[in-house]
């Protein structure tokens, strides 16, 4: 079924941009005819993140400070990646950075908007298996804790809303169906 876009533009002003994130204010006619605004979030990078998962059942979350929320946070390993680049390649980067991870094996295992009601955000996430370890290659931004955990506590934080970042909630709770239903 195909849908026509109901909003109408009148202007577009450019309100912020940086090297990640641009930030555009719509002078709009909203689908019920009335005339407002509506501000954009575009990220340039897509979102990517990984959980991986060893032959024991194990994972590993990566625990920092998040800026936009002032709190510390536990998620997968997860960051932004070039559009031209294939997203694993850079979920493989990511992994790899935050906790020093290579996995040989990649399974895409969902695509989502994060946002949509004020963002094109965009996320690619893979469970990664045959995992070996090696030197983690934090960046200068991150101050990272990485924690080793079974999979089913990392499902309990969910559950229990110790997790609350949305690609890792997302991740953990497919990963766990994966397993329900007996997928690998």
């Amino acid at each position: 079924m195909e849908h026509k876009n109901p909003w109408t533009i009148l202007s577009e002003k450019k309100i912020y941009q940086n090297n990640w994130i641009s930030l555009t204010e719509f002078e709009v006619i909203n689908p019920n005819g009335g005339k407002g605004i509506y501000g954009k979030v575009h990220f340039k990078g897509v979102a990517v993140g990984v959980l991986p998962l060893d032959e024991s059942l194990n994972t590993y979350l990566v625990g920092q400070y998040r800026f936009p929320l002032d709190a510390f946070s536990w998620e997968i390993p997860e960051g932004g990646g070039d559009p031209s680049i294939d997203p694993v390649e850079s979920a493989k980067r990511e992994l790899l950075e935050e906790t020093g991870l290579v996995a040989s094996e990649w399974i895409p295992i969902l695509n989502m908007h994060l946002s949509n009601s004020v963002s094109d955000e965009y996320a690619v996430l893979f469970l990664a298996r045959g995992l070996e370890q090696r030197t983690p290659m934090p960046e200068e931004t991150e101050k990272l804790v990485v924690k080793k955990l079974p999979f089913e506590e990392a499902y309990q934080m969910v559950e229990k809303g110790l997790i609350t970042d949305s690609m890792s909630v997302a991740t953990i709770q497919k990963v766990k169906l994966m397993l329900l239903q007996g997928n690998f």
